[in-house]
């Protein structure tokens, strides 16, 4: 098995992409969906949020405001990186866990949907693939101002603050443009889907994977030996 990166931009449609690929049975793992569990009350980074951000960011219901947060860290990249160093941690856990499952579960390959893919550059480096969900500047901010009711100067603000999408695509391995119709979308994340089906890669890991479990359970067998002889 082995592991592809995917990202987008704000607005550049990386949803519709994933939407597809789990249409078409593929094992997505969702770092956002992850992200907004590990802050659930009572967990750790919960309290951790609390000790540094204060209670006036929480719901009445006792979970995150995420607006409210999001608020403070857009405008203040201290306290992002703060944000970042509780959460990030944990997120990272349970999509291990989750790869281990699908691993265990014979997947060929797992997709991590991953926001900030190519501006947390050490994640790149575990991914066999990177795909980027790219689409012109123009239609992305067509499509944020549509999406949000967002102001020209405002939805330019929230794309200036995210890395710029043409320099997400030189580091990609993989480019979906989805500045067109969804036909085309659609069609160019099944040509993704057949390459990634085709390769061969995952066969390498578990190779790697199967060798490593046998010489572990070749030495645990000489130990038991050693020690009832």
């Amino acid at each position: 098995m082995f592991l592809v990166g995917l990202s987008g931009g704000i607005a550049s449609g990386k949803s519709t992409v994933v939407a597809v690929l789990r249409e078409l049975g593929c094992a997505v793992i969702d770092a956002d969906v992850i992200a907004r569990q590990v802050v659930q009350p009572h967990s750790k980074a919960h309290q951790q949020i609390l000790q540094h951000f204060g209670t006036e960011i929480l719901l009445e219901n006792g979970e995150i405001n995420r607006e409210a947060l999001g608020s403070i860290i857009f405008s203040q990249p201290e306290k992002r990186r703060l944000l970042n160093s509780i959460t990030h941690p944990e997120i990272l856990k349970e999509m291990l866990k989750q790869i281990l499952k699908y691993f265990v579960l014979g997947y060929r390959y797992v997709i991590l949907d991953i926001p900030l893919l190519f501006e947390t550059r050490g994640l790149t480096r575990l991914m066999k693939y990177t795909v980027l969900v790219y689409c012109d500047p123009p239609t992305q901010l067509a499509r944020l101002m549509r999406r949000s009711g967002l102001g020209v100067a405002e939805a330019e603000a929230r794309i200036s603050s995210q890395l710029p999408l043409e320099e997400k695509r030189r580091w990609a391995t993989h480019v979906i443009d989805n500045s067109g119709d969804w036909e085309s979308t659609r069609r160019q994340v099944l040509q993704l889907h057949t390459r990634l089906e085709d390769s061969l890669d995952f066969l390498w890991a578990r190779l790697a994977v199967g060798t490593a479990v046998a010489g572990l359970g070749g030495l645990v067998f000489l130990l038991i030996r050693h020690f009832i002889s």
